[in-house]
């Protein structure tokens, strides 16, 4: 599959993504000719179905599949104000990634959506997928389709921090103890809202989006990868931080398609 053009979206409230930067990174990788917009829900025409639709894929039960609800008028009215105003980090609402995805396929106009085109959203809501293996929603950082989504959030989220800083925390909770000193303990060890390292991290995650357009294949086995699906943040700040590159594998695939 060879990419004419990307479209990439972006999250203003996360300046730390620094779009432009990752438009050139994209452009040097592939090739290919990157079009940087505002962000997608403000790009495109704004209604209140949209919002309704938004409110409609919130997860309520974590421990079971997706199903949608009639969302109140409170929901919607939430869903339309964050168009332009994305509510605080500590207000999570968890989205079904696949049905945010639908969504957002929607309001792509006809013209925009030819295989050699690929959209790539970033988004402050946390996109989750149910897993049938476990039974429970897990969020995500990344959903790999057309147009693809990246969740600052699910970055932030998704994967989980040291078992050492759960079982820490859950003293402190029980002592009163607060919980900032246990942050600054960790510091370095996960990533935090508006980590300085977020303009790296993105790059990897837009990489496996566009490697899964290219190849259906968006992940890697091996944790010496930035395609690799860390679960943990410190896989995530091992492969994309500290190693920042793709494993021989994978750039073999990139120089192969590079000069198709």
């Amino acid at each position: 599959m060879k990419i004419s053009q990307i479209f990439l979206y972006d999250e203003p409230s996360v300046p730390e993504i620094k779009i432009n930067e990752l438009a050139k990174f994209i452009t040097e990788t592939f090739g290919v000719q990157v079009h940087v917009r505002k962000s997608f829900f403000s790009h495109f025409k704004q209604d209140r179905e949209t919002a309704a639709k938004l409110a409609s894929s919130r997860v309520f039960n974590p421990q079971a599949p997706f199903e949608a609800h009639t969302p109140t008028e409170e929901e919607i009215n939430f869903e339309e104000e964050s168009f332009e105003n994305n509510p605080a980090p500590d207000n999570i609402v968890l989205y079904d990634g696949f049905e945010l995805q639908k969504i957002m396929l929607d309001k792509i106009p006809s013209d925009e959506l030819s295989r050699d085109t690929f959209h790539l959203a970033f988004t402050t809501r946390l996109s989750c997928t149910y897993d049938h293996e476990d039974n429970r929603y897990h969020g995500r950082a990344v959903i790999c389709s057309n147009p693809s989504i990246i969740s600052t959030t699910g970055i932030i989220e998704a994967p989980a921090k040291p078992r050492a800083y759960y079982l820490i925390m859950q003293h402190s909770m029980s002592q009163g103890l607060n919980l900032d000193t246990l942050k600054d303990k960790f510091r370095g060890k996960f990533l935090e809202y508006h980590d300085k390292n977020l303009a790296k991290v993105v790059r990897g995650y837009a990489l496996q989006a566009i490697f899964y357009h290219i190849t259906s294949e968006p992940f890697c086995d091996t944790k010496e990868c930035v395609l690799y699906n860390a679960h943990w943040q410190e896989d995530l700040i091992h492969a994309q931080i500290e190693l920042g590159k793709l494993c021989e594998y994978h750039q073999k695939i990139l120089e192969t398609y590079k000069h198709e």
